[in-house]
């Protein structure tokens, strides 16, 4: 029998709303009956007959019908509630943009045949985003899942919509406009199948003309507005920071506003109306009507259920007393510092001690005139003690490797010091990202008193490949070298541990291999951190050889019939210490060096061949509390001074330096006046500077002085991941004889990138930016003498940085920097504040494959050599990570 149009149940398939279907589908029966003469409208019993699915599905027909729960024979009234439940059950599948339920036939015996006719929600074919660029439209397809195959019904279209349009409006364009279009695939092998254009006009983003206070009489306008980091007006000299208006930036600058009050006393303040106000399509006004209130002071102070600490210890913590102004951020931050995990507060001196589960409260018990009293309720709670302590995440470093950085063991009393510094343990380490380690409180138990920790991390590159280059110390300097930091000794004759190498054993093996026009160096090194696997005692060897060969710098070449040998051995030892506290490193370490010389003759000596013998002692003494990430560390400070001693051979080698000369071959005189040597032959320049060849290879057969350096880096965090670093430096090389005097190794040299630290001579290169390398000499050196090194240097140097981002795969943050530094001869010229100064802005990368690539670009404010005015810009290339 033909289908009547009039027949249709539910017409309508954006309510979906149950009633209204139930009614639709009432008048269905009603129309069907009227329609064909059947007596349908009094909601009669009537038994199923045929059930017939048709319509665009890609369901199976029986699956449809079994899922309804109709079945042929059953007895059901229509209309009724059986079959609007079957109605409202196929709508809650969220399958469909169109069902209609139809009665085809009825039999005398009150038989009736049903169809079911269902219109699937279509597939979502192919997407294109318009009016963005590249990446935003991946996001935006991402974040919506407008993936292939996914049903495009009216929600998703009108979610989609909304997202897009919120989430411009949060990034100040108030004016984006989204429009989205389906049409359906032309194929006939696909069916059902739709393609979506989403069009997005962002329109201009909205800026912030004015920024107006109503109310305010203990602050000014501009002194709020100072309060809001993100939420600024236009301003033409403010060109860095945009006046963009963000709805959630606009929500936190309006509590830092609040904060103020608060940290003056003024409890009661509150906005107490603001208003968004349109001004044109590009501009709006933010006017903030502000309730101060009256300014409080501190009253009395009581503690309640302390029973571990006492009144005295808890206010010790506290250090706020009666009479003080109203804080009400300082207070918060004194019970319980949320930006500071290892805060001074009084949480922490409770979880520090073992108590996780305690709980602290400030209340305010009296108000009265100005002042305000409060009670610090404190419950105690049972100590808390380590259950298990797990690590997950790591596929290539050995657990043992973890185990023994950890501060916190099962059985201890908790500590949330020990938690903060494993975590920057583990972060140091440099195996794993730092950024995504975290410790998890698992089955904690306050009446037990227990609890399992665990540590989550993400193992990230070890090894690394050096390719470094740059201009300096008279040429082009190139490296190749290999570093695996996370090195297994113990995997060496394991065939199946070599991927490339073997690792997991947190060891370090590095090979370097680095050359100029002038010189090549070799080196290997091996360190063991924790010798013997028990106590964190380190264990580092290396071994070195380099060749220089004598280089004009006024013409640029190297002759190689003239050169340097240097072989050098190096043995230390360095200890994690306990106390005063854990952050302190001693290093002890031997070294010999020897240098062999082939008709080499600089200004510093004049044995041109022979050798010298170099055996030092260097004790050092470092203090490193920085944060977790070692690239950018965020906060915390490192300080490192070291020692570096010979024996002092003068006191025993039984040789008088002061009378040197006087042991000339050529001291005696013949019956003319002039000089003969023992020979009795007459001196001649020649014979005379090779005598004076003589004299210095006896000064300098052993080498003897003494060399301190200095070096402190602080990092503070001034708003979120803005952090300004802030360095100083001090070297001095001295001798324990003066007759001897300071040999011609192991001297400082000042300017350029620090690239050329090629250990040559023991030499130092001491970065200073915006100046060639190795050009900041001695200002009262005489003209000319520019290659000899200092024997006494400082340098100082702020460095503002702000990450890019910190991701595995590489990290990236930009910096701008000032700084300044000398070198001097003698202490005689020493002048800590005359320095050669300078400025500059560059940028870090570093991939773990790679280590730190980066370039600065630095300005010398002052003159070098006999140059007058400002040297100018430099530009300085870092690839790669020294060793």
């Amino acid at each position: 029998m033909e289908k009547p149009a009039s027949n249709l149940v539910s017409p309508c398939t954006a309510t979906r709303i149950f009633t209204f279907l139930a009614l639709a589908l009432g008048l269905f029966f009603s129309i069907s009956s009227q329609a064909q003469g059947l007596p349908l409208s009094d909601g009669k019993k009537y038994t199923i007959g045929d059930i017939k699915v048709t319509g665009t599905i890609s369901f199976n027909e029986q699956t449809v019908i079994a899922y309804t729960g109709l079945k042929k024979g059953e007895e059901v009234f229509i209309p009724g509630d059986k079959i609007s439940g079957v109605i409202k059950k196929l709508w809650d599948l969220d399958q469909f943009s169109d069902i209609n339920f139809y009665i085809t036939n009825v039999s005398d015996d009150n038989v009736a045949d049903l169809e079911i006719e269902i219109q699937e929600v279509p597939k979502l074919n192919e997407v294109k985003v318009t009016g963005l660029k590249k990446r935003e439209k991946e996001e935006i397809i991402k974040e919506n899942k407008l993936r292939k195959g996914a049903k495009v019904s009216e929600n998703l279209i009108t979610t989609t919509k909304n997202y897009i349009e919120s989430k411009y409006r949060k990034d100040g364009y108030f004016n984006t406009k989204v429009a989205i279009r389906t049409s359906e695939v032309k194929d006939t092998t696909a069916s059902n199948l739709v393609n979506m254009v989403v069009d997005i006009n962002q329109g201009d983003r909205v800026k912030i003309k004015d920024i107006d206070f109503i109310g305010n009489e203990k602050f000014s306008d501009a002194k709020l507005r100072r309060q809001m980091k993100n939420t600024k007006q236009k301003n033409f000299i403010r060109f860095w920071k945009r006046s963009k208006y963000v709805k959630a930036d606009y929500k936190a600058d309006k509590e830092a506003i609040i904060d103020k009050y608060k940290e003056s006393g003024y409890r009661d303040a509150r906005i107490v109306t603001d208003s968004l106000i349109d001004i044109d399509k590009k501009t709006i006004s933010l006017k903030l009507n502000v309730e101060e209130g009256d300014q409080y002071y501190i009253g009395d102070i009581n503690y309640l259920g302390n029973t571990v600490y006492s009144d005295e210890q808890l206010q010790s913590v506290l250090r706020i007393n009666k009479g003080d102004v109203y804080n009400g951020v300082l207070l918060d931050k004194r019970i319980a510092d949320q930006t500071k995990p290892d805060g001074e507060d009084l949480s922490n001196l409770y979880k520090n001690n073992g108590y996780l589960f305690s709980n602290i409260n400030l209340v305010e018990t009296n108000v009265y005139n100005d002042t305000i009293d409060f009670e610090i309720r404190i419950v105690e709670g049972k100590e808390a003690y380590f259950d298990h302590i797990t690590v997950t995440g790591n596929d290539k470093t050995k657990d043992h490797v973890i185990y023994r950085e950890l501060r916190t063991k099962p059985g201890q009393k908790y500590s949330q010091e020990d938690v903060v510094s494993t975590v920057r343990e583990l972060g140091q380490l440099g195996f794993f990202d730092a950024e995504q380690l975290e410790p998890k409180f698992v089955n904690p138990d306050p009446q037990a008193g227990t609890l399992d920790l665990e540590y989550s991390v993400v193992e990230s590159g070890a090894s690394q490949i050096e390719l470094q280059g740059g201009y300096g110390g008279g040429g082009f300097i190139g490296t190749l070298g290999l570093s695996f930091n996370n090195f297994s000794l113990s995997g060496i004759f394991d065939k199946d541990a070599y991927k490339p190498v073997p690792m997991g054993d947190g060891q370090t093996l590095s090979l370097r291999a680095q050359a100029s026009t002038f010189y090549q160096t070799y080196s290997l090194s091996f360190m063991e951190p924790w010798l013997g696997g028990k106590k964190p005692v380190s264990l580092q060897t290396s071994f070195s050889y380099t060749r220089q060969f004598l280089f004009d710098y006024r013409s640029r070449k190297a002759d190689r019939s003239r050169s340097f040998d240097i072989l050098g051995v190096n043995v230390g030892l360095a200890k994690r210490l306990t106390v005063p506290d854990p952050y302190i490193t001693v290093s002890h370490s031997l070294g010999f060096q020897r240098y062999n010389l082939n008709n080499y003759n600089t200004g510093l000596f004049t044995f041109g061949d022979g050798h010298s013998n170099n055996f030092t002692y260097t004790l050092g003494l470092t203090r490193d509390n920085t944060y977790v990430n070692p690239i950018f560390p965020m906060g915390g400070s490192k300080f490192k001074i070291t020692a570096k001693f010979t024996p002092p051979y003068s006191l025993w080698n039984g040789i008088d330096y002061a009378n040197l000369a006087d042991q000339r071959e050529f001291q005696l005189e013949d019956e003319n006046g002039n000089l003969i040597n023992t020979q009795g032959d007459r001196v001649t320049p020649e014979n005379a500077v090779g005598d004076q060849r003589k004299i210095d290879q006896k000064k300098f057969n052993w080498l003897e002085f003494y060399k301190v350096k200095f070096s402190g880096d602080w990092y503070t965090n001034l708003f979120k991941k803005l952090v300004l670093k802030t360095s100083v430096e001090y070297g001095f090389l001295g001798a324990y004889n003066n007759d001897r005097g300071i040999p011609p190794f192991e001297r400082f040299f000042l300017g350029g990138d620090g690239l050329g630290a090629f250990s040559l001579d023991g030499r130092e290169t001491i970065q200073l930016r915006g100046y060639p390398n190795q050009s900041v000499v001695p200002m009262d050196r005489p003209s000319g003498v520019s290659d000899d090194g200092a024997t006494i240097y400082n340098k100082y140097s702020l460095e503002l940085r702000y990450p890019i981002t910190l991701k595995p795969s590489a990290s990236i943050y930009a910096l701008t920097f000032i700084e300044g530094g000398a070198s001097y001869d003698n202490f005689k010229d020493f002048n800590p504040f005359q320095l050669s100064r300078s400025a500059g802005a560059g940028l870090r990368i570093f991939m773990p494959a790679f280590g730190l690539l980066g370039i600065d670009f630095g300005y010398g404010f002052d003159p070098i050599g006999t140059d007058s005015g400002a040297h100018g810009w430099e530009t300085h290339f870092i690839i790669g990570q020294q060793f």
